[in-house]
């Protein structure tokens, strides 16, 4: 089947596989790091042990709604008013399918994850592992970049037309990811190496994801 697709077409599709391997492949090396508690698993400790400013009043709801912007239900409902408009506008099911097993991949995967793993909080000034907690990896960090990027990723290929006319928005989708990430740490929520575990494995599903998408042909895409 993917000897029929477009040389272009199936470079990029194949890329997107390796790609999606590599991210994985570091999220493995960052886990292999917590659980024999090696350089990663200090420097998170390292610092945590830095002295931090502590964020009251209106700079303490300002760091929340940032990190709001890595909450699952908060996006998930930006994503699907997003995957539907489009939808409906391309009269195709396609970037319902997509968002929807972005969603489904993202709590499946790394829902699971948590609960194998079991880390505690930084806040509790103890690092657990099989303790009940659900710090490892990052739900938050792994959410900005799948949902956001998923976003920008139907945005770039659906919308060739006004308004749009094709807009990249890698950049926006790195800056959101990088303060949610950037408050979890002021805030104390996660460890490091939870946000970096995080970072790679939603950007490992969201490049798989665009993988697939690549791999089936749609006569209401843009190729």
């Amino acid at each position: 089947m993917f000897k029929t697709l477009p040389d272009s077409r199936r470079i990029e599709m194949y890329r997107a596989f390796r790609w999606s391997l590599l991210l994985f492949a570091g999220f493995l090396i960052v886990t292999e790091q917590v659980l024999t508690r090696s350089y990663l698993y200090r420097f998170d400790h390292w610092l945590k042990n830095l002295r931090h400013h502590t964020f009251k009043g209106m700079s303490s709801h300002a760091l929340l709604a940032l990190d709001d912007l890595g909450l699952r239900s908060f996006t998930a409902i930006v994503l699907l008013i997003l995957a539907s408009f489009i939808g409906w506008r391309f009269k195709s099911w396609r970037p319902i399918y997509l968002s929807a097993s972005a969603l489904l991949l993202l709590n499946g995967v790394v829902g699971l994850s948590k609960l194998i793993f079991g880390r505690t909080k930084p806040r509790l000034a103890l690092d657990l592992l099989h303790a009940g907690g659900l710090s490892y990896p990052s739900g938050h960090s792994a959410n900005a970049l799948l949902t956001w990027g998923m976003c920008s990723y139907l945005i770039y290929r659906y919308t060739h037309r006004e308004p749009f006319q094709g807009i990249k928005l890698n950049w926006l989708v790195g800056t959101i990811t990088i303060t949610v990430c950037i408050v979890s740490l002021i805030r104390d929520t996660h460890w490091f190496s939870d946000l970096l575990g995080g970072v790679l494995i939603g950007g490992s599903l969201l490049v798989f994801l665009i993988a697939l998408d690549r791999a089936w042909p749609s006569t209401r895409q843009p190729s």
